[in-house]
């Protein structure tokens, strides 16, 4: 059953880049994508669906496009919470929030609690975030809690997100063939998808293409069928 997709947004400076626009205008072609496959993914009875906005390597870019996806993000998340949150959505966000400063952490905070009894779909916004320092910081919580007896299981709880399933489908865009420190714990026996469709060209007809191909696959989990 297809209950998690995740999406790594890859593309939108080189599609801004084909249009002959700055690679901002990308940045805002890729925002409003987000909306589109959300409807698109409900419609396929998805319950979660993660995305990936902006990475801990991510400030490594320009200061000024880092300035601007936040300007972005503060000016346009309102907009989406009018809509989405009509459509039954709720939002959610992962990844180290504080470092962003005070205005936009209260900001994702706010649009969370607005939204936490809405049960169409879950969109996981990955702002912040790594994979590798979310195991990180799982274990420092581990290590503050002073529990001794950890599995897998245990472990779990302390992820940013532990009711959120692991992603049984992970699609990145663009051509690039790796995951780039996203959902390092919970990617483990999620299936890959990778086009080299540019992510603010992502269509409703790609999506079909990869749960497609998703849906021609046998999971084994490490067993035998």
């Amino acid at each position: 059953m297809l209950n998690h997709i995740a999406f790594i947004m890859d593309g939108n400076g080189r599609w801004a880049k084909r249009q002959n626009k700055p690679r901002m205008y990308g940045h805002y072609a890729g925002a409003y994508k987000i909306e589109e496959v959300v409807r698109w993914c409900a419609e396929y009875g998805v319950k979660y669906t993660t995305f990936y906005a902006f990475s801990t390597e991510n400030w490594k870019r320009p200061k000024g496009e880092v300035n601007f996806i936040f300007g972005l993000l503060q000016s346009k998340i309102g907009e989406f919470y009018e809509r989405m949150n009509k459509e039954g959505v709720r939002l959610v966000f992962s990844g180290r929030l504080k470092e962003l400063g005070e205005k936009i952490y209260n900001i994702c905070m706010e649009y969370q609690e607005k939204t936490k009894n809405n049960d169409k779909i879950v969109v996981n916004m990955a702002l912040n975030y790594g994979g590798r320092a979310e195991i990180v910081d799982a274990i420092k919580k581990i290590i503050d809690s002073k529990i001794n007896d950890i599995d897998e299981e245990k472990f779990r709880e302390f992820l940013y997100f532990p009711d959120i399933p692991d992603p049984d489908l992970i699609i990145r865009t663009s051509g690039e063939m790796r995951l780039s420190n996203f959902l390092t714990w919970q990617s483990a026996y999620s299936e890959l998808y990778f086009t080299d469709v540019l992510w603010p060209d992502f269509s409703r007809e790609d999506l079909d293409r990869a749960i497609e191909d998703f849906n021609k696959r046998q999971r084994r989990f490490g067993g035998i069928k």
